[in-house]
Formats: structure tokens, sequence, C-alpha cells
């Protein structure tokens, strides 16, 4: 591995040599805004440096996907030599093959233990960092080594690519999420037939690591003109995995994602899950029912879906019981449901009141029995549960809503664009004009601070 430190200015003080200077600076620090920045600004990420190394060169032995993307470019195939693109590719596949920390320790000769610790290395994905030796690198190179593939248009085989994503069991993992990126780039018959056939994977890890490439495809953002096929195929596919599946956690994902297609057998797959032994299976039952039709039409949950929704309230797994209070109290409440309400909103996962006061968001009409529970709830020690209750008094027109919005307090930014904070005002404005009030992205709106002081 080079040594970030060399960056003399072959061309002297000031000048494009400064400039690569800074940006091998910036690599070494993993510091992806300065890089950007730089790049954007003029600085040469092929500059051949006095070791014979480029600062792309250096990103790429440092893996991190995140500054191999800023340096890298969308031109980089036509940009740079064969000969270039070879040395990188070659790079990226020795520090893959070889593993992060037993490359730094051939490089170093360092016998101690190393310094391991999970970075963010995007907004949405992390990375194992190792330090050894006085030096640092990302064990982000399966990605890299991807990303370099697909931009200089090297198609590696499909199952090189799935193995690269389940290399780690994180689903957060660089390598995943490139190995994902490029499978569902590539939009050809022979990839997407290659690729799913993984689904009948000895190995648990592949088949869950298939689901997510159904997912993707499924979303269709990457091939939008073939979107209705793949809508179709993908619906199939999952039907007939979550008949087939043994493995817990991957039927948990395959009934996560048929949560989000609109196959007309879903809510009869989740009556048939709803006993599963699993809690991983029995949490993502609730979203099967979650659903609304077509047009105008009210959602109508059937006897028996509302049945299995209070079963799964009651269940002793906190994440099943918030995935199902949150589907239940978006509905309008039947007497049962009423008798339920107060364990929910008072249950000891946090999280279970949470979605139950979101869930109760919803519902526009008044019941007595509900406002008087959430104007309990106004005494709770959790900000977002004093939210959540006020709001739900503002949507059936309360007319405790401006003391319950007084009893919120003040709330971090992150709930500067919360909708919920906007309910005080629209409650006022239907008040006043008989109408409800512009949508949230109307300036009209107040901002959250606004509305929380009654402006």
């Amino acid at each position: 591995m080079t040594d970030p430190g060399d960056a003399d200015d072959a061309d002297g003080a000031g000048g494009a040599g400064d400039a690569v200077a800074v940006l091998c600076a910036a690599v070494a620090a993993y510091d992806q805004e300065a890089a950007e920045a730089l790049v954007e600004a003029g600085a040469d990420p092929d500059r051949v440096l006095p070791d014979g190394s480029t600062p792309l060169l250096r990103a790429v032995e440092g893996g991190s996907r995140a500054m191999v993307t800023a340096l890298l470019g969308h031109d980089a195939r036509l940009r740079l030599p064969e000969a270039e693109r070879g040395r990188l590719l070659d790079a990226a596949r020795r520090w893959y093959g070889a593993g992060a920390e037993a490359e730094l320790r051939r490089l170093t000769g360092v016998a101690d233990p190393a310094d391991v610790a999970w970075v963010t290395d995007s907004e949405y994905e992390t990375v194992p960092e190792i330090a050894l030796g006085g030096r640092r690198v990302r064990a982000g190179h399966g990605a890299v080594l991807t990303d370099l593939e697909w931009a200089f248009r090297i198609l590696a085989p499909v199952a090189e690519l799935v193995a690269r994503g389940v290399r780690s069991p994180r689903t957060d993992h660089v390598d995943r999420n490139a190995a994902l990126y490029v499978l569902n780039s590539r939009v050809s018959a022979q990839t997407w037939g290659q690729a799913v056939a993984f689904r009948h994977d000895p190995d648990p890890l592949r088949r869950a690591f298939v689901v997510d490439v159904v997912r993707y495809r499924m979303w269709g953002w990457a091939d939008t003109a073939h979107a209705g096929w793949y809508e179709k195929e993908c619906d199939r596919i999952l039907v007939e995995w979550e008949a087939e599946e043994t493995d817990a956690d991957v039927l948990g994902r395959v009934l996560e994602a048929l949560g989000e297609a609109e196959v007309p057998t879903r809510e009869a797959i989740g009556l048939r899950r709803a006993g599963h032994p699993d809690p991983g299976v029995r949490r993502w039952v609730p979203g099967l029912f979650d659903w609304w039709p077509s047009g105008d039409a009210p959602r109508v949950l059937s006897p028996e879906v509302r049945r299995a929704l209070r079963e799964l309230c009651r269940d002793e797994n906190g994440a099943v019981r918030a995935e199902a209070a949150g589907v239940l109290a978006a509905e309008e409440p039947q007497e049962e449901d009423l008798a339920l309400l107060p364990d929910l909103l008072w249950d000891p996962d946090p999280e279970v009141v949470r979605r139950t006061l979101r869930g109760l968001g919803s519902v526009t009409r008044g019941v007595p029995e509900v406002a008087e529970l959430l104007v309990r709830c106004l005494d709770s020690d959790d900000p977002d549960v004093r939210l959540g209750a006020a709001h739900g008094l503002a949507v059936r027109d309360d007319p405790r809503t401006p003391q319950a919005y007084a009893k919120v307090g003040p709330l971090g930014p992150e709930y500067e664009h919360d909708h919920r904070t906007d309910g005080l005002w629209r409650w006022k404005w239907r008040n006043a004009t008989g109408r409800d009030g512009p949508g949230p992205g109307s300036r009209l709106v107040p901002t959250a601070v606004e509305a929380r002081r009654g402006d």
C-alpha cells in the first residue's frame, strides 16, 4: 500500500501539484466531501505521483467505495488507458482476495492485533475500518472491485457477484450494496435468470440476498421500460418462494417483500403465517394486511384479519406487537379493539406505543374512548408519544387540541419535517374555515416551531 504522505509536488510549489497533494490528504483521511470538491475544482485523480501511484489508485487500495466513487467519475472507461484500468482492477482484486487485514499486515509486517471498527462509508452503507502499524484501511474492496468492473464494462459472473454480496452477513455492508446495484443495473434475461435461480441455493445467506435482488427489481428503479413485466415476475417468484421456504430468516424477508407487492393472495398468506413459531416471521404478517384498494374505495379488513391482528397485538415479541398495532390502530376501532388499546398505549416496549399512536393519527372520525386515552398519553415522558397523542386529538377535531400541543414541549431537529407538528395549525385552519388546510409542502403551512407556538 502506498504511503498517503508521499504526494510531493512534482511541479514545485503551487499549481496543480498542490491540489493533488491536498486530494491525496483527503483520500487518506476518507474525507469524501473534500475529495469531491477538489476533483470538481480540477484536481486530477489520475495524476502520477513520485511513487508511481495516483490518487485514484490510493483510493482503490484504501477500500472506501464512497471515496473511489468520488474520484472515479462518470467517464473512467474512456478517460483511463487500458493499462491503468488493469492496474486498478489488479489492486482491488489483490486486496479483496487476501482480505484487508491480512494484506495490511503483510505490508506493515506488524504482528500486533489490529484495531477494527465499523464506520459509515456513505449515508446508507458501513464498512470495517482496520488500523495497524500506523496505517488504516477500509475493508470495502469487494464493493470497489464490483464498481470498477461495472464502470469498465466488465461483466463479472453472477455467482461471483452473489458471493461478494454475502461475504459479510451485515445487510448494510458496502460489498452487498454494490453487488445489488450491479445485478439490478445489468438488465438482461440471462443475468436475471441466473440471479433468481439462487433462491434454490442450499445456503440461506444466498437466498436472503436474492430476496433483495427481487425487491430492488420489483421497485423498478433499474429498468423502468420493463417495470410492468418485472413486477409480475417478482410477484410470481415471491408467491412461489413463500410456499417453499423453510428457513425462518429468509421466510421473514420474503414476507416483508410480499408486503410491498400487490398480490391477490397476500391476505391468505398472512393468515396462514400468523401463527408461525418464529417471531422473525410473525413480525411481517401485519404488513400483508396493510394494503389500500385502488380508487376511492375504503379499506375493509375482514373479521379473520382483525382477529389475527388482535392476537399479534398480544404477541410476546415487541416487534410483532408494534407491527400489528400500527395496522390495527389505523382502522376504525371495533369494540374488541377498544378493549385492547390501553394495553398497547402503555406497552413496556416504547415502539409499540409509538406505532399505535401513529396508527390512531390516521383515523379522523371521533371515538370518545380513544380521545380520552390520547389525553392520558399527554403525560408521557416521551416527547414522541406526547406529539402522537396531540396529533391524534387534532385530526379528530378535539377541542382540547391547543392544550395538547402546549404539552408537547420542545422537539429536536429530527421533527423538523414531521407532519404531526403542523396538527395545531391545521386544527385552527379547519375550525376557522371549515375545510382542510394546504398540503405540507405549501408555505401557507407554518414551520414546526410556528405551529407549536400557535402562530
